[in-house]
């Protein structure tokens, strides 16, 4: 018997067996750490042939989430079907139009993720890029914060965002890091080429490794007493640029 409730929860070693090969995206997929029956093991298997991200935590992690028979899996099901960003990129070369891309790194608000993605759906964002761990959940209250974007937009779910900025600066991508450390106005970088913005937590920024993949790093000019906007603006404002000067 399957076993899941509203919040896109699904929860039994079969359960989410038949769940993934059912070709459900999963958000991620948690696993009580010491466990090794032939279930698990078989589990695991699957969920690496199928590119689910999960982790090994302690059953006290599990048990929290749900009191009911668990099994020493859960797993969360995404609210949308993840794009190939590969498709994303050839697609949109092949329309004539040069790549607008967001990527997102530890940004793990939930809310703030979906005013991010109405945002980027509302300026005319290619995609998406999030890692595959250490992001916002997509379920139902990103939905909602998303008013409805999310059905539009593409999201592409990557394993390794420093590979991946290897691939879109060798598929002609230009890198922008939208980061407080840099020295370049965001209104004095020229977005008409095919173009990805990289926005960070607001604790903790962008990773330091992203940084120095970056072709640039730019900055927000701000004159108020606080420093710091929050993400979902900031990426308002960088991806609206973009759009402002490719339109003149």
């Amino acid at each position: 018997m399957k076993h899941i409730n509203k919040d896109n929860l699904v929860f039994g070693t079969r359960a989410i067996l038949e769940t993934i090969e059912a070709g459900k995206e999963i958000d991620k997929l948690l696993i009580q750490k010491g466990l090794s029956n032939d279930l698990i093991k078989e589990l695991i298997k699957v969920a690496k042939s199928y590119g689910v991200p999960f982790s090994t935590v302690p059953i006290e992690k599990l048990n929290r989430v749900t009191r009911k028979n668990h099994q020493g899996a859960i797993a969360y099901i995404s609210s949308i079907q993840y794009a190939s960003l590969d498709n994303v990129i050839n697609e949109t070369y092949q329309k004539g139009k040069e790549p607008l891309l967001l990527m997102l790194d530890r940004v793990t608000d939930v809310r703030n993720f979906g005013a991010v993605a109405r945002t980027a759906e509302c300026a005319g964002v290619d995609a998406i890029i999030i890692p595959s761990r250490g992001g916002a959940a997509i379920n139902a209250d990103a939905m909602k914060t998303s008013a409805g974007a999310l059905n539009y937009i593409p999201i592409c779910r990557e394993d390794n965002l420093k590979k991946t900025l290897d691939y879109l600066k060798q598929s002609g991508i230009t890198i922008f890091a939208c980061t407080e450390k840099a020295t370049e106005s965001i209104y004095s970088c020229d977005f008409n080429k095919p173009a990805a913005i990289i926005m960070g937590s607001e604790e903790d920024g962008i990773s330091e490794e992203y940084l120095k993949l970056s072709d640039h790093q730019m900055f927000i000019p701000m004159s108020g007493n606080i420093d710091s906007l929050n993400v979902s603006v900031s990426a308002g404002i960088a991806v609206f640029e973009a759009v402002r000067q490719r339109s003149l």
